[in-house]
Parts: structure tokens; C-alpha cells; sequence
């Protein structure tokens, strides 16, 4: 009785943290444009998945990274707006989706690697790049590992710290393995999963037990310095990231450190966004993401 309780306690942890409500998924899922094309990328003896939307021969494509446990589909309700001005490369992530169980640990290195082999095997010099969550961590990752694929980086709802998450979301994170993998089956997380994924049975343990690198803790502060982006931060007034520690990001890019000035000479290239009324489960499905991303990469 002990242990299903404990196990109760951290799914609700878990699904509280990586997936919005019901309508939310169920959205995302039916406003999918359809992609002008969508394939594999072999990585490490498996493949990743990716699909293209809009296009456009003036502006640089971007590259759209979803959070855990999701699927390209969570950005559904936004993709379209994202896609109206540009081509939207949108990648599945390691055991994600319709994108294979790789045989190897799980970590934001990796799967910047796998997002860098998906862009040099389309055949692109630089792109921009916008992440969310789990995808923010990886974008991140991209930009310092692989900064001359990175044009402009958005990073929405991400933290460059394990610290920066609320401590309710730590919890969560810690708790993932595949003994939740049952009590995560009603969800719309699941759902969503199963929809593409050729064996969810299977798979959605195995993938829940990789994904237990999630709860590790790292932090990156050093790194950040090092970042040749320019760089969007983005995050809701009531997000799973501190707000302190999002301002703390924002002063590593060396950004609200001193008055900007009359002439804004005093600004670097670097900005940061609070939606007000956002959360970390709406950010992704938010048209407010969407037009505060466009305006940066745009501008």
C-alpha cells in the first residue's frame, strides 16, 4: 500500500510538470498543419523523426524542439503562425513520438547532437532555433556545442540549472521510471504518444526509465557566458521555472544589468519575455509564445 501510494504521488508530480491539461492535448492534435515533408534521420543505429512546415527563401528556418514526454504535436495550436513567414523544421526527441528508442543514455548533449545531424543531413548551414521545456535545455545545448549551426535561439520555459525549477517540479522529475508507466496510460500525455509511436506499450516504460536523467542535477551557469546566440528568454508570470532564477539567466546574457540608455545603446542582442497569465503547461499552445518569438527572430 506504501509503495502505490508513493507511486500515486510522484505520477501526479510527474504529470503536473511535463503535460498540460486534456483540451490542451487534444488541441495541439487537431490543428496540425499538414507538413510539406517529414522523414528520418539515422543517428546511432536508430533514426530521428522531423517534419517541415511552411516555407520561405528569405528568412532562416527554425527549428522547433517540443518538452518531455511530448510529441510535435503539442505545438499545434501555434505551428501554423510560426510557419506563415518561415520554414518550421519540427524534431522529435530520443524515445519521443514516432522517433526511436536509441540505444544510449539519455542527456541534453545527445540530443543536441541528433538535432545538429537532422539539420546538416536537410542540408542547412544555420538556422534559428526555438525550444520549449525539455527542448529549451536542448536548444541550449545546440547553441554552446554547436554554435555555428545557431542563428537566433528562443528558449521558452527552461532553466539553465536544475535548481531552477520549483521544488514540486523537481519531484516530479526525480520520481520518472517506468513503474508509472500504467498510472500515466489515462492520461492525454499517453494518448498522444500512442498515436504515433509503433509500440507505446512497449516503449512508454522504457522511455519513462530513460527520461529519469531528467531529475539529475546540472548547472550550466559557467557555460552561459560562452553563448553566441542571440537569445529570447521566455517564461509565464506562474511558470514551473522561478521567476528569480529566469532574471538570473537573463543577467548571465549579460542583459538588465545597467540602464539601456535613452538611445538603447546600452542594450546587447539579448531580451526576455513574461507572459502575463501563462503557465508552464499553456506556454506551448500560447498565440502570445508565437508572436513574441516571431518578433524577435524577425526583428
Amino acid at each position: 500500500m506504501f509503495r502505490r501510494t508513493v507511486l500515486t504521488l510522484a505520477a501526479a508530480a510527474l504529470t503536473s510538470t511535463l503535460i498540460p491539461a486534456t483540451t490542451l492535448a487534444q488541441q495541439g492534435a487537431s490543428t496540425m498543419p499538414t507538413p510539406t515533408k517529414s522523414g528520418y534521420v539515422p543517428v546511432n543505429g536508430s533514426k530521428v523523426y522531423y517534419a517541415t512546415y511552411g516555407q520561405s527563401a528569405s528568412l532562416a528556418p527554425l527549428v522547433l524542439l517540443h518538452g518531455g514526454l511530448m510529441t510535435v504535436e503539442a505545438f499545434g495550436p501555434i505551428l501554423a503562425t510560426l510557419a506563415a513567414t518561415r520554414e518550421v523544421i519540427a524534431i522529435e526527441a530520443q524515445g519521443h513520438g514516432r522517433t526511436g528508442l536509441l540505444d544510449r543514455a539519455m542527456s541534453f548533449e545527445n540530443m543536441a547532437a541528433d538535432v545538429a545531424a537532422v539539420i546538416a543531413v536537410l542540408g542547412y548551414d544555420k538556422v534559428d532555433v526555438m525550444g520549449y521545456s525539455m527542448g529549451g535545455s536542448t536548444g541550449l545545448r545546440l547553441a554552446l556545442d554547436h554554435p555555428e549551426l545557431v542563428g537566433k535561439l528562443v528558449i521558452a520555459s527552461a532553466p539553465y540549472a536544475f535548481a531552477g525549477w520549483h521544488d514540486y517540479n523537481q519531484q516530479g522529475m526525480r520520481s520518472m521510471s517506468s513503474a508509472l508507466a500504467e498510472m500515466m496510460k489515462p492520461s492525454p500525455l499517453y494518448a498522444a504518444f500512442a498515436a504515433v509511436n509503433p509500440d507505446p506499450e512497449t516503449n512508454f516504460g522504457k522511455l519513462l526509465d530513460q527520461m529519469a536523467y531528467m531529475g539529475r542535477d546540472y548547472d550550466w551557469s559557467a557555460e552561459i557566458g560562452n553563448l553566441k546566440a542571440p537569445t529570447l528568454l521566455v517564461v509565464g508570470d506562474w511558470d514551473a521555472v522561478r521567476t528569480s532564477h529566469t532574471a538570473k539567466f537573463f543577467e548571465l546574457l549579460g542583459g538588465g544589468l545597467h540602464d539601456a540608455q535613452w538611445d538603447r545603446s546600452g542594450m546587447n542582442a539579448n531580451r526576455l519575455a513574461i507572459l502575463p497569465g501563462v503557465t508552464h503547461y499553456t506556454m506551448m499552445t500560447e498565440l502570445k509564445l508565437a508572436e513574441t518569438a516571431l518578433g524577435f527572430l524577425n526583428g
